[in-house]
């Protein structure tokens, strides 16, 4: 996979915490743990109290119910952002040049070296905004961070993952990029590297 500078994310116009009620956009991180070392829980909405997901259901990580998974991830505003971005030329490049199969074996690794710790030395700030539809992907299923994974998904943060839990992610990851791209092909496709000009003589 392309290395990244997780140092600083491009920013992104709204925030894990951004709310845009009027419009069905929430969120659904609760303000702060009601007690130490609980597990942290997604809930009604933190701006408006609205209470739109079955928390039950999402959190039995069931692949089977993945429809409603995906249904309540989008109600979520930065979620939503993630499910309607446009994915730039390079990225699209990127997945064809893999193909789907090639993808997933990226998407695991991304998986491992990013969340599948107990902690990232870069915690909350490892998964960029951009760059491949993997990470794109990441955020949209919540996949993006530990904290993220244990209210969406009620996976405990300061444990390395399971291999059963690191599976169910990937497959969110990998569900999310077939809706997103479900002409992409199984193999990889070549596509010409653009070259940039060469400097005109002067």
């Amino acid at each position: 996979m392309t290395a990244f500078d997780d140092d600083e994310l491009e920013p992104l116009g709204v925030t894990c915490t951004s709310t845009d009620c009027e419009n069905g956009l929430h969120c659904f991180r609760q303000k702060e743990r009601r007690h130490p070392g609980a597990l942290r829980r997604g809930g009604p909405c933190r701006s408006c109290g609205a209470d739109l997901v079955t928390w039950q259901r999402v959190n039995a990580r069931d692949i089977n119910d993945v429809g409603y998974t995906f249904e309540a991830l989008r109600k979520e505003l930065i979620r939503h952002e993630f499910w309607h971005s446009e994915f730039s030329q390079q990225e699209i490049n990127h997945a064809l040049r893999k193909g789907r199969a090639a993808l997933r074996d990226a998407a695991r690794k991304r998986l491992e070296t990013s969340v599948g710790r107990a902690k990232h030395p870069l915690e909350g700030r490892q998964t960029p905004f951009s760059g491949t539809v993997i990470l794109h992907a990441q955020h949209a299923v919540a996949s993006c961070c530990r904290t993220c994974i244990e209210y969406w998904h009620a996976i405990p943060a300061g444990a390395a993952l399971t291999p059963a839990e690191l599976d169910y992610l990937l497959e969110l990851v990998m569900l999310y990029i077939a809706e997103r791209l479900p002409d992409l092909p199984d193999g990889p496709t070549k596509v010409p590297v653009k070259r940039k000009r060469a400097a005109a003589a002067t």
